[in-house]
């Protein structure tokens, strides 16, 4: 995960085709999006991000979505609970 600060929050996603065909490759996106979507309810800031999954052999929301969320922690955009 790629990331810098941005005067709103978005997100790009880049899979390859070592992923798999199109449908595998759609999907995954899909994942990704709908996480994004969820762990950055909290964020403080504004962040541009641009998300290259590795590849994996299975793939799913509750992975991406744990995975998304210790980045976010990292970066330390987390909101103060």
């Amino acid at each position: 995960m790629l990331y810098i600060p941005s005067d709103r929050t978005r997100m790009g996603v880049a899979v390859s085709k070592k992923h798999g065909k199109a449908t595998k490759r759609n999907r995954i996106k899909r994942l990704l999006r709908a996480a994004f979507d969820c762990a950055c309810k909290d964020v403080k800031g504004s962040f541009a991000v641009v998300i290259m999954p590795k590849v994996a052999e299975s793939y799913s929301y509750s992975a991406f979505l744990k995975s998304l969320e210790i980045c976010i922690k990292k970066m330390g955009a987390r909101a103060a609970d």
